[in-house]
């Protein structure tokens, strides 16, 4: 099983089942990716999800992530304040941090910073990369 982190645009981009990415939200529900989160970002997801769709469907998005039993919960006891760009993206570096996320999915350009940093190591990998390694 992967273990990642993933950030809300590309769960957004995975999400619609005519998505190229829809296959990672496939594998997510299917117990193949361990979605590692709290409650922040399940709060970001929600809000996201509901701007561009409905509140409803967000709500049973991040319902079904909750619920899953692959889904790895971790809370986070230490901020590494890592990004200054947008500093609300350190809650995903934080998560991926506490609980040892193989990798941050991400397209966000915030992120490459992280690929600089020695300790604590986090790996970013684009959803183009990250799909290819799952096919």
């Amino acid at each position: 099983m992967r273990f990642i982190v993933l950030d809300t645009n590309c769960l957004l981009q995975a999400l619609p089942s005519k998505s190229p990415y829809h296959k990672i939200w496939g594998d997510v529900i299917e117990g193949k990716i361990s979605l590692c989160v709290n409650t922040d970002i399940l709060e970001e997801y929600e809000e996201i999800i509901a701007q561009k769709s409905s509140p409803e469907i967000a709500h049973n998005v991040v319902e079904a992530i909750a619920r899953l039993s692959t889904t790895t919960y971790q809370e986070v006891y230490m901020h590494f304040d890592l990004l200054t760009e947008d500093v609300d993206d350190n809650k995903f570096v934080d998560c991926a941090v506490a609980s040892n996320a193989e990798y941050i999915v991400t397209n966000d350009k915030d992120f490459k910073p992280l690929e600089e940093i020695e300790w604590p190591r986090i790996a970013i990998i684009s959803i183009n990369k990250f799909l290819e390694q799952i096919q």
